[in-house]
């Protein structure tokens, strides 16, 4: 946690805990705390019409994150990709506002779409973790997730909190290959990018199950490079002279 404090001093002036409110059980207002993963006075209406906009068309509830966000500080989608930034939460945990295991904690502006449909979905604490995160999360509709935390919300027990807790660890480690993958991927895709990549790859055990996967995904970058160049050639050629 020290680490992650001194990382955000070093790369964005400002506070290193971010507060927000929140609705937490019954309906009950409460500030959570995180780790400040974006730059100070971020714009919070982008973030507000992307949610409306995926609320309505009931579309994937993918992060700004994935589309390339400038508002996150340096390493700030890295830090959100593995719930580093929600590690102070273990303080709303203490305070007896959250629980490790629950539905995520939603904003204001989120509840104010919810329907009288939705609401069982404030009947039980909300979490660090839960049914939804580790059941898809990002990959979801609003309506997949609503109905997603209801169950939860009608049907937690205390084996079923060890079981998300149990595929907590992968599902955050699979987000964090996903993020280094599209990392590399942006890079490779830059003049000399597939060059950078490969000595970058060169510092990775290839016999771990990342480093592996990451080298066979550098292969489909180079092929896809490969036919990028064929093409462009075969266009080329085409020309009038």
């Amino acid at each position: 946690m020290m680490g992650v404090m001194l990382w955000i001093k070093l790369a964005s002036p400002g506070p290193v805990i971010y507060r927000q409110e929140r609705i937490g059980l019954r309906k009950k207002r409460f500030t959570i705390y995180k780790f400040r993963s974006m730059k100070v006075c971020a714009e919070t209406r982008l973030h507000e019409s992307h949610l409306t906009h995926l609320i309505k068309s009931n579309a994937p509830m993918t992060k700004l994150d994935h589309v390339g966000d400038e508002r996150l500080i340096p390493l700030g989608r890295l830090l959100r990709a593995v719930g580093l930034d929600e590690l102070p939460q273990v303080f709303n945990v203490i305070r007896g506002e959250m629980s490790l295991v629950g539905p995520r904690p939603c904003t204001p502006h989120e509840f104010e779409h919810y329907q009288p449909c939705h609401l069982a979905r404030v009947d039980v604490s909300p979490g660090l973790t839960g049914y939804w995160q580790v059941n898809g999360k990002n990959n979801t509709t609003f309506s997949e997730m609503i109905e997603m935390d209801i169950f939860y919300a009608r049907n937690f027990s205390f084996a079923l909190d060890l079981a998300i807790l149990a595929r907590t660890g992968a599902v955050l480690t699979n987000e964090l290959f996903n993020t280094i993958r599209f990392r590399f991927s942006a890079l490779a895709h830059r003049p000399g990018g597939l060059e950078a990549f490969a000595q970058l790859l060169k510092h990775l055990p290839a016999d771990t199950g990342m480093g592996f996967a990451l080298v066979q995904h550098a292969i489909h970058l180079n092929e896809a490079a490969e036919v990028d160049a064929s093409l462009a050639a075969a266009a080329a050629k085409k020309k009038p002279a």
